[in-house]
């Protein structure tokens, strides 16, 4: 099972969208360990002193393809559910210092959590979901999927031109362009899509 990821893939203002759609999807891979389901508490990882939060929903594979033709990408898609893409940034900023990867940044224990997977047919309009994310109870991102740069379609033919993708793969498809921020010990984090309460947890 692979977890990608869809980095810097939402806009404020839809009129931003065509300048920045210029084809080059930005695209990573978490580890399979960094998931965690069930509504689990999560132990705030040792390995940061900054760690960053980003909802996102995150499309769940349902049928294996390779060269999958964006008008039948969606036929792909079994679920959706709602998760955090966690990064730590001090550890992401050292990596960069000397051009390394973002896989420790992203990639450990943890930096996963998804909840409230829904069947598609719940979904007829993947470009129009609301979805959003409360911390101690105060609202911190709010977003749309019409705000996408690449919709969900777009990400999955893009991605298996060069992976194939198999049942069960889980695609994070990016975060609202403003509101993501740091998490601390202690904070809980309540993740809805539609008004519906999906994934609640705490950092332990």
């Amino acid at each position: 099972m692979k977890i990608i990821g869809i980095g810097k893939n939402y806009v404020n203002d839809k009129s931003e969208i065509s300048a920045l759609k210029n084809g080059d999807q930005l695209i990573f891979l978490k580890a399979e360990s960094t998931l965690v389901t069930n509504n689990e508490d999560i132990v705030f990882p040792k390995i940061t002193n900054e760690l960053l939060f980003e909802v996102e929903l995150v499309a769940k594979i349902g049928t294996k393809g390779k060269d999958i033709d964006v008008n039948n990408a969606a036929s792909h898609i079994k679920e959706i559910g709602i998760g955090i893409d966690y990064t730590a940034k001090d550890v992401l900023n050292a990596s960069r210092a000397n051009k390394g990867p973002w896989a420790l940044a992203k990639g450990f224990d943890g930096a996963s959590p998804v909840g409230g997977f829904k069947a598609i047919s719940n979904f007829p309009q993947l470009d129009n979901i609301n979805f959003n994310l409360l911390i101690n109870g105060e609202e911190k991102q709010v977003g749309n999927t019409s705000d996408m740069i690449y919709n969900m379609t777009e990400i999955i033919a893009y991605v298996s031109k060069y992976m194939t993708l198999e049942p069960g793969d889980l695609i994070f498809t990016g975060t609202p362009a403003t509101g993501a921020g740091q998490i601390f010990k202690g904070d809980h984090l309540q993740a809805s899509i539609e008004g519906e309460l999906l994934l609640d947890f705490k950092m332990i």
